[in-house]
């Protein structure tokens, strides 16, 4: 049981030095990632439009 005591002393103690993001930082991140994700969306769906017209041509 004293384990467990020491374990989440420490737990505490490491999460005092964690650096966390402000509200800023945190929606030019998410919006980064949006526009990545909605990107390779974009890719694909086009690449794949493109693969099964050359598809329907060929056959």
């Amino acid at each position: 049981m004293k384990s467990l005591g020491k374990f989440f002393a420490s737990v505490k103690k490491e999460m005092k030095k964690v650096r966390w993001l402000t509200k800023k930082e945190m929606v030019k991140y998410s919006v980064a990632v949006l526009t990545i994700m909605i990107f390779f969306g974009l890719f694909f769906v086009a690449s794949d439009l493109i693969i099964g017209f050359v598809k329907v041509l060929v056959a």
